[in-house]
Parts: C-alpha cells; sequence; structure tokens
C-alpha cells in the first residue's frame, strides 16, 4: 500500500500538474486567451443564471398542426393514386372541416383506392396499435378521411420532437454555448441561451418556420387583381402574400420542390453584391427542378418561405446542376444568414409561439458567482483550519489535496466543456466540505491502529487499506444520486448532479492516492517512529 516507485509518483504528479494548469484559463479574460494560439485554453462555459442571456417559453401551434397534416396527406394521396398501375383518377381533394374528401371518377376503383389509402396511412394503425385514420366511403364513390385522437397525439409528439432537434440545430449554428432546449408538458419547448442578452434575433430565428416552397405562377389568375384582393383562385392555385407587403400573386398549388429536397444553404452575394441566399438541392430534387424549369422557359415561378413570396423570377433559361439562388428579397447580411441557418436546420413541422420569455442581466450573474467564490473560499479556509488543528501533517497532506481538488475540479469542467451553473456552484461547495471525509476516516483508523499497538508504518499502511473499502462504497453510492440526477434531471438540478459527479472521483482520487504517495514518501525519508495524529 505505501510502495510508490518513481513513475508512479510522476504520473500523480504530472497528472495533477496538467488538469490545474487546464483551470488558468477559466480565471483570465478572453481577450487574454485569445492569444494563445495552438495552447490549448477551453474554458468553463457559465450558465444562464450567472453569465446572464435569453429564457424562451415556445408553444406548438396544434391548430397548425392539423392544417399541415392535412396538406401533407393531400399531397400524398394525390401521388399515390397516380403512381402504380392502373392509375386511379380522382377529383378535387377538400380539406374543409378538418378533414379530407374526394370523389373517384370510376366508382369501380374503391377498392384499389382502399388498398392505397390503407399503404398511404400504414394500414390506419400506428405502432401503438391505433389507427391514425378514419377512413369511410360515402354515397359509393367518394372517400372521407379525418385523423383520429390517436393521430393526433402520435402526430403532435413527433412534430413536437422533430421541432425541439430543429431549434437544437438553429441555435447551435448561432455559436452559442451550452444552450438548455427542454420540452415542457406535450407541445411547450423551454429555452434558455446563456450569454446572449437580446432575444429578438433569438425569437426571429425559432418563429421562422422555414417551409420552402418553389411553385409555378398562375398568370391568368395573377392578372385578375380583384380576386386576388378577395383571396380567390382557381381550383389547383392559391393566393399568397409577398414578404413585406400588401401585394399578392397567384400561384400552382402543386410545389415543384420543397425544403425536404435542400441538402445545404449558405448567405452568399449575387451578381450585384447584394446578399442572397445560395441552395443546393439533392439529386432527386436538382433533377425535377431542372426539368421543371426546362418546360416552363420564359414564365415566372415563386419562391415561398412560410406561405409568403420571398421573389417571383422568371425563368430564363432552365436551372440545372441543383443549385439555385433566393435574391431580391431585400436581405442584409444578418436576415440572410438567418435565413440560410433556419434552411439549412431543416423545416419545423409545427408553428412555434412565443408565449413567454425574459431575460437575465449579467450583473445577477457576476453577484451570485462573487457570492460563490466566497463560500468557496470560507468553505476552504475552515476547512484546512479543522484538518491541520485536528491532525497536525496527515492534516496538511489532506489540505494540500483540497486546494489541488478544487483547481482539478474547475480543470476537469472546462476539458469536458461544461456549464456552470448556480447549483452547480452549490454542489462545487458542497464537495470542498466533503472531500476531506475519506481523510478523517483514514486518519481516524491510523488513530485506532496505533492504539493497538502497531507500528507507524503498519498503522498507516492497515489504515489506508482498510478506511478505503469504506471510502469508495460510500461515495459510489453518492455517484448514483449523481448519475440518476444528471441523466433525469435538467436544467439546475443537472448543473449540480454534474459538479458532483466529478467532485465525487477527484477528491476520491485526492484524498486516498494523492495523500497516501505525500504519507509513504515522508515515512520512507523519515523512518519515524512515533507519529502525532
Amino acid at each position: 500500500m505505501l510502495d510508490f516507485p518513481r513513475w508512479k509518483v510522476i504520473w500523480i504528479w504530472g497528472l495533477l500538474a496538467v488538469l490545474c494548469l487546464l483551470a488558468v484559463p477559466s480565471f483570465l479574460p478572453e481577450t487574454a486567451t485569445a492569444r494563445w494560439g495552438a495552447i490549448p485554453h477551453r474554458r468553463i462555459n457559465l450558465g444562464l443564471d450567472l453569465a446572464g442571456g435569453s429564457y424562451l417559453l415556445l408553444e406548438g401551434d396544434t391548430a397548425d398542426l392539423a392544417t399541415t397534416t392535412l396538406e401533407t396527406m393531400r399531397d400524398g394521396i394525390q401521388a399515390e393514386m397516380r403512381r402504380g398501375t392502373p392509375r386511379i383518377e380522382i377529383g378535387d381533394i377538400s380539406t374543409q372541416g378538418g378533414q379530407l374528401s374526394f370523389l373517384l371518377r370510376d366508382p369501380t376503383q374503391v377498392d384499389a383506392a382502399r388498398e392505397r389509402l390503407l399503404t398511404l396511412t400504414g394500414g390506419g394503425a400506428g405502432m401503438s396499435g391505433q389507427r391514425q385514420w378514419d377512413i369511410q366511403v360515402v354515397d359509393t364513390s367518394r372517400f372521407v378521411l379525418k385523423q383520429t385522437q390517436a393521430g393526433q397525439q402520435l402526430a403532435l409528439e413527433a412534430a413536437m420532437k422533430g421541432a425541439i432537434e430543429v431549434v437544437r440545430r438553429r441555435i447551435d449554428a448561432l455559436g452559442t454555448k451550452e444552450p438548455t432546449i427542454i420540452g415542457q408538458g406535450t407541445n411547450r419547448i423551454v429555452v434558455q441561451v446563456p450569454g446572449l442578452q437580446d432575444p429578438q434575433a433569438l425569437k426571429d430565428l425559432l418563429g421562422k418556420t422555414a417551409k420552402l416552397e418553389f411553385k409555378l405562377v398562375d398568370i391568368d389568375a395573377s392578372k385578375d387583381t380583384a380576386a386576388l384582393a378577395q383571396n380567390r383562385a382557381p381550383t389547383g392555385s392559391q393566393v399568397l402574400p409577398f414578404a413585406g407587403g400588401a401585394a399578392r400573386i397567384a400561384v400552382k398549388r402543386s410545389a415543384i420542390i420543397r425544403g425536404e429536397d435542400l441538402v445545404d444553404a449558405r448567405q452568399t452575394y449575387d451578381d450585384r453584391n447584394q446578399p442572397d441566399v445560395s441552395m443546393t438541392f439533392d439529386g432527386p430534387g436538382g433533377r425535377r427542378f431542372g426539368r421543371v424549369t426546362q418546360e416552363n422557359v420564359g414564365k415566372p415561378f415563386a419562391i415561398i418561405i412560410d406561405n409568403q413570396v420571398i421573389s417571383a423570377p422568371n425563368i430564363n433559361e432552365p436551372i440545372l446542376g441543383g443549385r439555385a439562388s433566393i435574391s431580391g428579397g431585400g436581405f442584409t447580411v444578418d436576415s440572410a444568414n438567418q435565413l440560410a441557418i433556419a434552411l439549412r436546420s431543416g423545416k419545423l413541422t409545427i408553428n412555434l409561439k412565443v408565449i413567454e420569455e425574459s431575460t437575465v442581466g449579467p450583473d445577477l450573474g457576476k453577484d451570485s458567482i462573487n457570492a460563490g467564490i466566497l463560500a468557496s473560499i470560507v468553505a476552504v479556509v475552515l476547512v484546512v483550519a479543522f484538518m491541520f488543528v485536528t491532525y497536525g501533517r496527515f492534516g496538511a497532506y489532506a489540505n494540500i489535496a483540497v486546494v489541488i481538488n478544487v483547481f482539478v475540479i474547475l480543470g476537469v469542467l472546462a476539458v469536458i466543456g461544461g456549464t456552470l451553473t448556480l447549483p452547480g456552484i452549490a454542489g462545487f461547495v458542497l464537495t470542498i466540505g466533503t472531500a476531506v471525509d475519506a481523510n478523517v476516516l483514514i486518519n481516524e483508523r491510523i488513530r485506532e491502529e496505533r492504539r493497538r499497538g502497531r507500528s507507524v508504518v503498519q498503522a498507516v499502511e492497515l489504515g489506508y487499506k482498510e478506511a478505503s473499502r469504506t471510502i469508495f462504497e460510500a461515495n459510489a453510492t453518492h455517484a448514483i444520486s449523481g448519475i440518476v440526477m444528471a441523466f433525469l434531471g435538467s436544467g439546475p438540478v443537472k448543473g449540480f448532479a454534474v459538479v458532483l459527479l466529478i467532485g465525487i472521483v477527484t477528491s476520491v482520487f485526492t484524498a486516498v492516492t494523492f495523500t497516501r504517495m505525500l504519507t509513504a514518501q515522508w515515512i520512507r525519508r523519515n523512518r519515524p517512529q512515533a507519529i502525532n495524529i
């Protein structure tokens, strides 16, 4: 137990030195560490409660989701009926009254149409075994489809799960550190972004559904200004407004290409050196876009974002190669970049509304940090004084371990890119206070062995050996609690758990292995016949 070869001593001192040095950048201004170049200078991220930032509570629009689901199913039905042999001819699909209805032109194809509808709706039942769509035949040839309650619930769950991922990708693209993005209830998302003092840009970005569509313009309907003003369009077309204006235009309902075909989107500049958004489509999408533009040279098409027309340029020549750009939208560099991020991160399958927002000022965080630093200093001083008075030399070794443990925890937090929150500071102070528990157990066991008449070497060796088992078992139970909080908790609870888990591991190493090395070196060097403990 007291045998420490030179390589092991060097390894322990080297590991602790490196971890302590990794904590240094967190104490320096970012302007100072930015000049370090290739030298590692990762810092501890501060949570919303310490660094300040923006808090948003988003709510999914369930009514809009129901409409979107109907539109998606409508497009799917049209494609499914055209696909395969024989082709099934149907009339226009109505989405009135929250249900889909369409008429078969040939009543003898009812059974074939039903089979295709069952395939399209997953056999009418989801993974839960509950039907997602109710399919009925009215008047021998009219189909009516309505989403069931179970189907609506499954659609909402899938939409909110996807929305959380899209929100996460958009915020990550802003370069923010350690945002908190969690679901709340069935249709809400909590977003906390440390360091972002103005939530407006975040709201603008997250508020974009980023539903991208390219559609051909209905030229004849667009000339009827009276119908446009009344929002009327012929069957197969729809009226949409231009972004940022009162003008309207009629476009075909069927899209040439959608955001699902998008591979990448970047902010670039057009021929006039004005900001625009360049897009790259996947293979099938690019080929479809090229074919449609080839067939409609000289005609206008509309570029639509979230049901607003950004621009409606003419197709002067076929657009091949799977690339296109959005220009003429009056973009600034920031707005073009935000649109590119929104498109690149994916379309929100449900509209999100901000129902609560707040901004945490950095002054409050600064006060919390100062209070945490003061609490940490007081805790260290009191623990050091108690250990030194109670255990003398062995208390001094424990004190050295405590001080090193403080820097090691900060170094580990910096390495893993951890976030320090106000509860995390509480966990940090708690770790300092309990870091010497292991040394108390060891020292008391050494005292007991000395009273039994053991020699110094035997007492120290047995003290570390027998106490280590209890120490590891006690910390294992703490670690289990910390792991449960880290995985099941969120926000403040998770911040507390992460610091606590790091503190458990580092304090056991410094309190047991490190102090045992110091004790072994002292005994080997001085060979004492008695110890004051």
